[in-house]
């Protein structure tokens, strides 16, 4: 069990220098999932159902890759040791195609072979067909002899496990399965691996306010877009999703739903409801349960909640829409991929600012922005944590790190690309 409420010795009224960072918490958050890594938290699947997962134990190849020694070009395949400096002529013996075993080469021959094919014993290169004389294959079956030049040992041959040695380590336990790792695993002759479950989450979006896209909008109400935002980004990321119906701000309701659902969910997430004002639904409907609320030195995105729900994994995050998807970029999403191989990584790049801006010095900062093909990066919108349109518009979060206040056009920033 991950006790959260004083890892870090940080109260739930600390602002200023007692918010916590925005690395612990996001080591609170990975030490909250570590224990979702139980046994029975893997599955095996055929290779194109492992697209998007995380590796869940190490792979050794169980073969050589290549197999076999084969051409790199279509050519003669040779033995080096037959041709003197200046060039010899050698007999054509039966041409060897992709696929075929071959006999071994005699003293004084070359054979046609086509790239990919066998290299036969006793042949150790081959002579691309452009620079032998006549430069093509003789007809089928005529008698025929090639002139061809000295030729260093291993020249266009692929050797037998020059890509990979069987017992070596093809893909680390953690791995993220994309195309081109599902392929290595095809080409080792793998046709099943085991990875991560998905865990399933538990989204609860709350508030009065808020109303499902669809309904009439009545004066003082608006959309909720936290539940779609973060719903397409959790799924973005691999996992599988329960939405919950939007609660009204009673406490009882939503501390009811989310006992309702908790037994069939890996996390829950909530978003709205975690700072410090009076009506707080999720923190009230959290009272008595092994959950903290607390800040974290972040904008947007300060105020979170962490622990644990009836024993399930609990994070609390804020309810405007860029707070929400700024924390679960922050938090969530570099946990899942650090513990499960899922999703890939956030590319961090170092992109210069194509304009000055200012941050409060006691938080680290997140902007949004759009990363430019010349290497600088435009702000999208101001700080403000409500300007969905400016978040839609972006293509990377601008990181602002603790004690920086003011930063000049051309400053050199990390940029996280989304």
């Amino acid at each position: 069990m991950h006790r959260t409420d004083n890892s870090h010795g940080h109260t739930a009224t600390g602002h200023g220098h007692h918010a916590r960072t925005v690395e612990a918490h996001r080591e609170a958050v990975r030490a909250l999932l570590a224990g979702s890594r139980g046994p029975g938290r893997t599955e095996e699947l055929p290779l194109q159902a492992a697209l998007g997962r995380g590796l869940a134990a190490d792979i050794p190849a169980p073969v050589d890759l290549p197999p076999f020694a084969n051409s790199q070009m279509d050519g003669f395949a040779i033995r080096s040791q037959d041709i003197p400096d200046d060039g010899t002529d050698l007999t054509v013996v039966a041409p060897i195609p992709a696929g075929a075993t071959p006999a071994a080469l005699e003293p004084g021959t070359a054979a046609p072979i086509m790239t990919g094919a066998m290299i036969p014993a006793g042949a150790d290169a081959v002579v691309p067909v452009e620079k032998a004389v006549p430069d093509s294959f003789p007809e089928p079956g005529a008698a025929a002899t090639v002139r061809v030049p000295a030729t260093a040992a291993g020249t266009y041959v692929r050797h037998a496990g020059s890509d990979i040695r069987s017992g070596e380590l093809a893909l680390a336990a953690g791995t993220f399965l994309g195309p081109g790792q599902l392929g290595l695993l095809a080409a080792l002759g793998i046709t099943r691996v085991t990875v991560h479950r998905k865990l399933t989450v538990l989204l609860a979006t709350t508030g009065d306010e808020v109303v499902e896209p669809g309904s009439p909008l009545e004066p003082g109400k608006i959309y909720d877009a936290n539940g779609t935002l973060l719903e397409a980004a959790m799924r973005q990321a691999g996992l599988d999703v329960l939405r919950a119906a939007i609660s009204t701000d009673s406490p009882d309701e939503l501390t009811a739903m989310l006992r309702e659902h908790a037994p069939q969910v890996d996390l829950i997430v909530t978003t709205g409801g975690v700072s410090k004002g009076a009506y707080e639904v999720v923190r009230q409907a959290a009272a008595g349960q092994d959950v903290e609320f607390l800040h974290v030195a972040m904008q947007p995105g300060g105020p979170q909640g962490i622990g644990r729900f009836d024993g399930v994994p609990f994070v609390g995050f804020p309810g405007n829409p860029v707070s929400c998807l700024v924390s679960f970029e922050m938090f969530l999403r570099p946990v899942l991929s650090s513990l499960f191989g899922a999703p890939a990584p956030r590319p961090a790049i170092l992109a210069r600012l194509a304009a000055p801006l200012e941050s409060p010095e006691g938080k680290h900062q997140l902007r949004r922005g759009t990363l430019l093909p010349d290497g600088t990066v435009r702000l999208e919108g101001g700080a403000g944590s409500h300007l969905v349109h400016a978040l839609a518009n972006s293509n990377a979060l601008i990181h602002v790190p603790l004690g920086t206040s003011a930063l000049a056009a051309g400053a050199e920033v990390e940029v996280w690309t989304l």
